[in-house]
C-alpha cells in the first residue's frame, strides 16, 4: 500500500505540473506567433472570423508536438525540485527507495507522452498542415527536377518540370548528356523543350518538342523538331511521377507511410541529397517522441537538489537543453543532406547526448 500510495502521489504531482507547463508553453508560443497575427489579419479583413478560428485550431498540433517534450522536462523538474525543498525526496531515499524506483510513475507518464507525440506527428500534424495550406490559399511549388544516372553514377539526362497538376505536366526541359565525354568537350549533347508531356502510367511521351543539338565543342549544331519521343518508360516513369507528386509537400505534410515510401523512391532513383534529408526527417519523428522519456528523466535529476541549493541552476540547465535541442535540428538536417554525417548519426546525436547527461547528473548527485 505504501508503494502504491507513493506512486499515486508522485504521479498526480508530476501529471498536473507537466500539464500546466505544456499549457503555458503553448500559450506563450501561440500568442505572439500565431494568435496575434491571425487576429490582426481578421480585423483587417484578410481572414474571416471562421478562417481565423480554423487557422488557430489547425496550428495546435504543431505547437503541441513541440510542447510535449518541453513539458515533460520542465514539469518533472519543478515537481522534484519542490519535493526536494520539502525534504520528501530525502525521506524516500532514506526509506531505501532507489532513484529509478522513485521515478517509475514518472516514466509511465513519459511513455504516454511519447505515444501521444508520435501519433500527433504521424497523423494529426500532416492533416493540419495540409488544411492550413488550403485555408490560407498558399500555392504549392510545382517544380520538379528528376536526374537519371548511369550505373557508374554519371549523368545521363535531367528532366526539369516547371509546372504540373495531376497528369498535366507542362513546360518541360530535358538535358541530355554525352555518355562518353572527351576531354575539353561539352557535357551536354542536346536540349529538348516542350510545352507538355503525356503520362500514361508506363511512360512519358513528348508529343512535340524542339531539339537543340550541341557539338562536343559546346556549339549549337542545329535546331530541329521531334515528335512522339519516349522520355521515360516502365518503373522509372512510375517512380518519377510519384516523386513529382511527393515533391510538392513539406515533410510535416506527409504521414509516416508516405514519407517512408518517398524515402524508398528517392533511394531507388539515387536522388542522394533529398534522400538523406528525408530519411533524417523520418528518423527524427521516432527520436523526437522518445525524447519525452529522456527529457522526463533529465527533469527528475535536475530537480533532485539539496535543501539550500538554488532552484534557478536546474532551471537554467533545462532551458539550455531545450534551446540546444531545437536550435540544432536545422543544422543536423543540413549535415545529413550534404553527407557530412549519416542521417542515422545526425538523428541520434540528441538522444545519445541526453543519455550521457543523465549518467553524468546521476553520478554528480550521487543517486
Amino acid at each position: 500500500m505504501k508503494i502504491k500510495l507513493l506512486d499515486k502521489y508522485i504521479f498526480s504531482q508530476v501529471f498536473f505540473t507537466c500539464f500546466g507547463c505544456i499549457f503555458i508553453f503553448m500559450i506563450v508560443w501561440i500568442m505572439p506567433e500565431i494568435f496575434l497575427k491571425t487576429v490582426q489579419k481578421a480585423i483587417s479583413g484578410v481572414y474571416t472570423v471562421e478562417m481565423a478560428a480554423s487557422i488557430i485550431l489547425y496550428e495546435l498540433p504543431k505547437v503541441l508536438n513541440i510542447a510535449l517534450p518541453v513539458g515533460m522536462l520542465l514539469g518533472t523538474l519543478l515537481t522534484f525540485d519542490k519535493l526536494s525543498k520539502d525534504s520528501e525526496l530525502t525521506v524516500m531515499r532514506g526509506s531505501g527507495f532507489p532513484f529509478f524506483r522513485i521515478i517509475s510513475s514518472v516514466i509511465i507518464i513519459c511513455i504516454f507522452a511519447m505515444c501521444f507525440t508520435f501519433i500527433i506527428a504521424a497523423k494529426y500534424l500532416p492533416y493540419s498542415a495540409c488544411k492550413l495550406r488550403d485555408i490560407k490559399g498558399e500555392n504549392r511549388v510545382s517544380q520538379f527536377v528528376f536526374p537519371i544516372k548511369n550505373e557508374d553514377d554519371s549523368m545521363r539526362k535531367i528532366l526539369i518540370i516547371s509546372n504540373f497538376d495531376n497528369n498535366n505536366i507542362r513546360d518541360v526541359i530535358i538535358l541530355n548528356f554525352y555518355q562518353k565525354n572527351q576531354k575539353g568537350s561539352s557535357l551536354l549533347s542536346s536540349i529538348l523543350v516542350s510545352d507538355f508531356v503525356k503520362y500514361n502510367h508506363s511512360d512519358w511521351i513528348l508529343n512535340v518538342a524542339k531539339q537543340y543539338s550541341i557539338s562536343e565543342e559546346g556549339i549549337f549544331k542545329e535546331i530541329g523538331v521531334v515528335k512522339n519521343l519516349q522520355v521515360l518508360s516502365g518503373e522509372t516513369a512510375e517512380n518519377a511521377y510519384k516523386l513529382m507528386k511527393y515533391s510538392i509537400y513539406r515533410d510535416r505534410e506527409l504521414t509516416n507511410q508516405q514519407i517512408s515510401e518517398y524515402v524508398k523512391l528517392l533511394k531507388q532513383e539515387r536522388m542522394d541529397d533529398e534522400y538523406r534529408f528525408m530519411l533524417n526527417k523520418y528518423i527524427q519523428r521516432f527520436v523526437h517522441s522518445f525524447m519525452c522519456i529522456l527529457f522526463g528523466i533529465l527533469g527528475c535529476l535536475l530537480g533532485f537538489s539539496k535543501p539550500r541549493e538554488q532552484k534557478f541552476i536546474g532551471m537554467l540547465i533545462a532551458v539550455g537543453i531545450i534551446f540546444a535541442y531545437y536550435i540544432t535540428i536545422p543544422f543536423f538536417d543540413l549535415l545529413a543532406e550534404k553527407a557530412v554525417l549519416s542521417p542515422w548519426v545526425t538523428s541520434m546525436i540528441a538522444p545519445v547526448c541526453s543519455v550521457i547527461l543523465i549518467v553524468i547528473l546521476k553520478r554528480i548527485k550521487d543517486l
